[in-house]
């Protein structure tokens, strides 16, 4: 198989880590891959930062990118997209609220496409955080011509040259949506796939402050207008299945 880089974006995540990385380090194993696990700790004000580098210093496969301070979502994506050295880059967030069991028959898909975004299946969140990501999703596929799921799912499988070709401005909520508007314009292709997701069992989330919301809206009305502005640029791999 293809080499891959799994990296978990972390704020505050001391309750999770620990787990987190050895479940994807078992799986990864198993799998006998050519693999690097990067922890990015954006700014975390416990002991997240600290774990991650006692982790890091037991197993060499697994390194850390630290932000002195917290850059937001968008931030925490970038670096560690930046950090991926492998032909495959993957990553879910450091909660635990995902099965990385579940990460391995993805793999077999990349060799018809270049994105697999997933999907939650039985979300679990609140009523009103699932609406108004129904909403978000809706809003952010009209805007820019896809048919997505679930845009925000943090349980996504890229080729890593997209990131070569595109690049990556939001620093919030919006980087899942700019990522997938922007690799769609450069004709890469992706598929989706169902995935379970898990109430989180240690932690706070913190992705639906009103800032945070308020500033992803600002960031997408922005990223609207610059893809408008740079029309559709296509690549020139194979075409989509």
């Amino acid at each position: 198989m293809n080499s891959i880089s799994v990296f978990f974006p972390c704020y505050n995540e001391q309750d999770n880590i620990n787990r987190t990385v050895e479940g994807a380090l078992g799986v990864l194993e198993e799998l006998g891959a050519d693999f690097e696990i990067i922890i990015v700790d954006d700014g975390s004000s416990d002991a997240t930062g600290q774990i991650a580098d006692e982790i890091a210093g037991r197993d060499s496969r697994v390194k850390v990118v630290h932000h002195p301070t917290n850059l937001g979502y968008g931030g925490a994506l970038q670096s560690g997209f930046k950090a991926a050295t492998k032909q495959l880059v993957f990553y879910t967030d450091g909660d635990g609220q995902f099965d990385i069991d579940e990460m391995p028959p993805l793999l077999p898909l990349m060799s018809q496409y270049d994105i697999v975004t997933c999907y939650r299946l039985n979300r679990q969140d609140s009523l009103v955080r699932k609406i108004n990501a129904w909403c978000w999703t809706k809003l952010v596929c009209l805007l820019f011509s896809m048919k997505i799921r679930d845009i925000d799912c943090a349980f996504k499988l890229y080729k890593r040259e997209i990131f070569d070709n595109i690049k990556m401005s939001s620093s919030g909520a919006l980087i899942d949506a700019e990522i997938l508007a922007r690799a769609v314009r450069r004709g890469y292709c992706l598929t989706q796939k169902g995935v379970h997701h898990y109430p989180r069992v240690a932690g706070k989330q913190s992705g639906a402050s009103p800032w945070v919301v308020l500033r992803a809206f600002k960031e997408l009305f922005r990223l609207y207008g610059q893809i408008r502005r740079e029309g559709t640029t296509r690549n020139k791999g194979r075409a989509c299945a």
